[in-house]
């Protein structure tokens, strides 16, 4: 059966089961959404906001869970219909807080939080999710090492608010959890132990406080005690969905720690992943969370059909073709990619769109020779997240392809200078493209006379050869003799050249017939060299002997040679020919 026919008939169940779930209270919808079972909460809570139009409380919930599936704008209709209801009510408030946070108005975010807690009177309610909504994904954001993409101004405004609600009520064992939450996004793991250590203590029977300890200790690489945590969540509700969640995602980090036990923890991942969504539902969020999890395991196969079959679903989350296209970008299905990415990038609301999204479209454009468009994407994913530097790599290398010298050569010394991934030969990328940049502006300026070559070309085509045989454990000739050429250039008159290139030149000799016969690309740049010290000892030093010897070396390797055949021509009348 496929996907998306479990879909439909989960969403069917929900529908047929009536009034069992009718009869549900707000305290069974909250336990649901704890437990990620968002389908269920939202049908029990939407009977509620029929039955019980009067209680605000209702519509918070639910819009926190239309948030929590990522529909922010049926999340902030709910929440004013909440405020509608009970225009002082702190929850309401909170929750268009939290919308105006995850479309990145801060202000907005800010005031509706202080208005929140202002009514909130005794209650930490109201902090508890003021701080959950600071926790809350931003696109944009960069992941850190705990796997959180939560700003530390965030983390700080979680930490200062639920740390007011924590005065208003000390023994609010899930407050404390989500506390200990936002220092772990942070990596202050000692603070976030005491948090949910404190939250046990309180609580003992409360499974998230185990599950985000077994989170923690995941982070440790502390794989044993974690998964005793999950466990531990896991004997007080048995169906706790998230402990096979985070169970699946320690796996996975194991895998990645231990290669000989790879196969073995990936695929346990995978089956408690799949125990997970059984144990929530098989709606098209849930699947689309499945979908994350499929990225990080880098099952791009699986990812395509579970994306494929959502895409066909007539209520699918418009984020489903962002899977599509990267899924399809990795399988090498780029027409497909593109066809995806360009209906998310283009329909999507731009506050939902993230660097990736566009990092994506630009190297599926390129895999499709679209280059001038891909660069644009690309650019448009560091205009996003300028962290990200690792992408003017690619747009260095497209570039290149391209023949924009002067471009590529900027984005390599950009690559160059600040990512940690950058190669010695990225450095050579560099000064060779400024090096090509300033030979096509000379062979322009031999025909147009108006144009004159950028010599600060030069300067860092230099820099950037001179870093890479400094950091060389051993010389390399084809470096050697480049940034000969590049000194050569740099000669300001031709009729009475200074050498800048001689040391270079008779450098680039010496590698080169250490390692015994060239090869036939190799002939052609040491006939080039010796034709250069050929001419420095008949022009420079008078030594025409030397100059002798030199040119018939380079005649040995390259007759062809131009400047080979102009000198014989000279001194035997016609015997260079």
């Amino acid at each position: 059966m496929k996907m998306i026919n479990k879909v439909a008939i989960a969403g069917l169940g929900l529908v047929f089961v009536g009034s069992s779930v009718f009869a549900q209270s707000l305290a069974d919808a909250k336990k649901a959404i704890d437990a990620e079972q968002y389908q269920k909460a939202k049908s029990m809570l939407k009977n509620l906001t029929t039955t019980q139009a009067d209680k605000d409380e209702n519509y918070f919930y639910l819009g926190w869970v239309y948030l929590k599936q990522d529909y922010v704008d049926s999340a902030k209709a709910t929440f004013n219909k909440g405020i509608a209801v009970n225009p002082k009510s702190a929850l309401n408030n909170v929750g268009l807080g939290a919308v105006a946070h995850v479309e990145k108005d801060a202000n907005t975010a800010a005031t509706d939080f202080t208005t929140a807690t202002t009514l909130a009177g005794k209650s930490s309610t109201p902090y508890l999710y003021a701080g959950l909504s600071y926790l809350l994904p931003v696109s944009g954001n960069a992941v850190n090492a705990t796997g959180s993409a939560v700003a530390p101004a965030d983390a700080d405004a979680a930490i200062a608010i639920l740390n007011k609600g924590k005065v208003v009520n000390p023994k609010d064992a899930v407050l404390l959890v989500a506390l200990g939450d936002a220092y772990r996004s942070q990596l202050k793991s000692n603070d976030a132990y005491t948090a949910y250590s404190a939250a046990l203590a309180i609580d003992p029977k409360l499974p998230s406080a185990n599950v985000s300890t077994g989170v923690l200790w995941r982070y440790a690489d502390n794989f044993e005690d974690s998964e005793k945590q999950f466990q531990a969540a896991l004997a007080i509700d048995p169906n706790y969905g998230p402990a096979y969640r985070e169970l699946a995602e320690t796996n996975i980090r194991e895998a990645s720690k231990d290669a000989a036990t790879y196969d073995v923890k990936t695929k346990a991942a995978v089956e408690n992943y799949k125990k997970y969504i059984s144990l929530t539902d098989y709606s098209v969020e849930t699947q689309m969370r499945y979908a994350d999890f499929l990225i990080r395991t880098k099952d791009y196969v699986t990812l395509q059909k579970v994306a494929t079959d959502l895409s066909a679903s007539a209520n699918s989350n418009l984020r489903v073709y962002r899977y599509l296209g990267y899924a399809a970008y990795e399988n090498k299905d780029y027409q497909s990619a593109l066809t995806a990415l360009n209906k998310w990038t283009s329909t999507a609301d731009p506050k939902r769109l993230i660097p990736n999204d566009y990092l994506y479209l630009g190297r599926t454009e390129i895999a499709l020779k679209q280059d001038s468009l891909g660069i644009r994407d690309l650019r448009k994913a560091l205009t996003l997240d300028t962290s990200q530097v690792d992408i003017y790599g690619e747009i260095a290398k497209s570039l290149y392809a391209s023949s924009k010298y002067i471009d590529a050569g900027d984005a390599y010394h950009t690559y160059a200078q600040r990512s940690s991934q950058a190669k010695l030969t990225d450095h050579f990328y560099e000064g060779f493209s400024y090096y090509q940049a300033y030979k096509d502006q000379l062979i322009k300026a031999q025909t147009i006379k108006t144009i004159k070559p950028d010599s600060t070309l030069l300067a860092k085509a230099d820099s950037a050869f001179t870093y890479v045989e400094r950091k060389l454990p051993t010389p390399n000739g084809q470096i050697i003799y480049f940034h000969a050429n590049v000194k050569d250039f740099e000669e300001g008159d031709r009729n009475n050249i200074k050498g800048l290139a001689k040391p270079l030149y008779e450098q680039y000799i010496q590698v080169v017939t250490a390692k015994g016969a060239p090869d036939d690309k190799t002939k052609g740049y040491l006939a080039a060299a010796y034709v250069y010290l050929g001419n420095y000892a008949e022009y420079k030093d008078k030594d025409e002997a030397k100059a002798l010897d030199l040119y018939t070396k380079a005649k040995e390797l390259d007759p062809t040679n131009p400047q080979v055949v102009y000198y014989f021509a000279k001194k035997g009348g016609g015997k260079g020919k």
